[in-house]
């Protein structure tokens, strides 16, 4: 009995298996290694038949060594698509596994094989805030659980000239960010609460749906839909909005985004299944009068927002900041759909779905 279900487990792990191309299902979060901001994608070469096999087999034959209940964490997270809240699954760092001529240490073979098959190197990878090993070097035992493991959005440069746009052209007449500061924001800088380190505000094209959302945690979960979903949840708002674009757009929020403050900068991490789209001066040029919208694919994340950055970037001639003197630095997020030169959508306020997040600089 013991072997049978411990079998079936390690079965139900490999057809949980993130998918490469020929699969039939590639796993959007396989996506994007070629580059965020540039919107490239990575196609993996469905292997042959007999590289397939082995990889199975080595698949199987570490799965097998690894404890029940390991098994039984791992299969939540994978099957969840991190969904779920999983604890970390530590094992032995020092584990090497050989497909082929290319070795893999444990950690790096499990994330290939559940989350990017065309994971290259460990340097390609952040931890995310959720997992216990965080900010931790242990070298005997290291978390294995690929949904505590993020992407870097590895910016390029120079950045293409079809996805930037000037300057003059950031805050048009109507555009809502110009609305900014708002009442609900001053009362949140004045009254005696907790000291919030952002606020978010989520808008549905021109108009803002709900109030704005005050943050105090370290991290914050921003989701539609998310099993065991504590934040702020998008789906419990009250929308008036009747277009069917807005309406398809809120559904695929999904689980939707985290968003951490870290020691170097806040970090944005695209759990959803679709892309997100980011504007912030910090990731930038100083010298730059352009800025450019990052595209952020699932699985990917950024450093949305850079202390040391913005730093320079107060300046009494930045027009990015002496649009918005109280408020500070601000981050426009946009869900499923991009804005700029290179799409149809000239500015972030015809987008269906948007958040601005407005940094507390006191």
């Amino acid at each position: 009995m013991f072997r049978t279900k411990r079998s079936g487990l390690v079965r139900r792990l490999w057809r949980s298996r993130a998918p490469v191309e020929g699969d039939g299902e590639l796993d959007r979060g396989t996506h994007g290694s070629g580059g965020c901001c540039m919107g490239k994608t990575t196609k993996v070469a469905k292997s042959n038949a007999g590289s397939e096999a082995e990889l199975k087999a080595l698949t199987h034959s570490i799965l097998k060594k690894i404890k029940e209940k390991q098994l039984e964490v791992l299969l939540q997270a994978v099957e969840s698509k991190g969904g779920a809240r999983s604890p970390c699954l530590l094992l032995p760092s020092k584990v090497d596994a050989k497909v082929g001529q290319q070795s893999y240490s444990l950690p790096m073979l499990l994330y290939k094989v559940f989350r990017w098959p065309d994971l290259r190197h460990s340097s390609e990878l952040k931890r995310l805030s959720c997992c216990e090993s965080y900010g931790k070097i242990n070298p005997e035992l290291v978390c294995c659980n690929p949904h505590h493991m993020s992407r870097l959005c590895e910016l390029e440069s120079p950045p293409p000239p079809y996805s930037r746009y000037p300057m003059d052209y950031l805050k048009p007449p109507g555009d809502p960010s110009s609305l900014f500061p708002s009442s609900d924001s001053l009362a949140l800088q004045e009254s005696g609460e907790r000291a919030h380190w952002c606020v978010v505000a989520y808008w549905e094209e021109k108009t803002r749906v709900g109030r704005l959302y005050s943050v105090q945690e370290p991290s914050l979960d921003i989701f539609y839909d998310l099993p065991q979903g504590n934040g702020f949840c998008l789906g419990q708002l009250c929308s008036e909005n009747k277009s069917q674009l807005v309406q398809m757009v809120r559904a695929k929020i999904g689980y939707g985004i985290q968003l951490t403050r870290e020691p170097d900068g806040v970090w944005v991490y695209n759990r959803s299944c679709y892309p997100i789209f980011i504007k912030s001066a910090t990731l930038d040029n100083p010298d730059s009068r352009t800025l450019l919208v990052h595209k952020v694919f699932p699985g990917f994340s950024i450093k949305a927002f850079d202390y040391d950055k913005a730093g320079t970037l107060q300046r009494p001639n930045d027009h990015e900041f002496t649009q918005q003197p109280r408020t500070g630095f601000t981050v426009q997020i946009s869900f499923v759909k991009g804005w700029g030169q290179c799409y149809t959508r000239q500015f972030i306020s015809s987008c269906p779905c948007w958040l601005e997040v407005i940094f507390n600089t006191r």
